[in-house]
């Protein structure tokens, strides 16, 4: 299998209701707080414009699915954290997110975004804590690694790393705006969809 089949590549539907969403052989969701960069690092992954970017925290207010090959999905989920928005509607997303998380026998992936600068926040924390105990299949990764200083960058991921009680080889280390370690990052989500 090629490094996620781009030709095929669609939007395919957003949804509030996760029980709303069909079934799906194989997908690999987006977690992270809000504007940590999921929908630019999918966009960076597929080479292709297609989930919605915004400088304005809570951009993302839907579980957003993206067709990435016959019965294979990126999906998109909403911010956690500060955010913009009506406070019901925010509210609404962490029982939306639980909701999609635990319901799809499909999922081979979350994909547990943490800022690489900022480093893991305390939600960041209690969202591995959580994947954790649900059993569900995680990796960790560090996106902006473009804003940390290349001589910072290998003590910075083997802290980001420490924090998350992992080794820095266990850490994903990329950049959606720089294109670092996309490679690896895509080959495995391929990897994990094509299982």
């Amino acid at each position: 299998m090629s490094p996620l089949p781009l030709a095929d590549m669609k939007f395919l539907l957003s949804a509030e209701d996760p029980a709303r969403i069909g079934p799906c052989a194989a997908e690999a969701a987006f977690v992270g707080r809000s504007n940590v960069g999921k929908s630019s690092l999918l966009n960076a992954l597929c080479r292709m414009t297609m989930a919605r970017v915004s400088g304005t925290p809570g951009c993302t207010r839907t579980i957003n699915v993206f067709q990435v090959g016959r019965e294979r999905w990126l999906v998109d989920l909403p911010g956690y954290g500060f955010a913009s928005g009506p406070r019901a509607q925010r509210e609404g997303w962490g029982p939306m997110i639980e909701g999609y998380l635990t319901g799809r026998p499909g999922l081979r992936m979350v994909c547990a975004l943490v800022d690489a600068k900022v480093g893991p926040t305390k939600l960041d924390l209690m969202m591995l804590e959580w994947l954790k105990a649900a059993g569900l299949p995680w990796r960790a990764v560090a996106n902006k690694a473009d804003q940390v200083k290349p001589s910072r960058a290998q003590a910075r991921r083997r802290d980001v790393a420490q924090v998350l009680g992992l080794k820095p080889e266990e850490l994903a280390w990329v950049s959606a705006k720089a294109g670092l370690g996309l490679a690896g990052l895509r080959a495995e989500l391929a990897a994990r969809l094509d299982s």
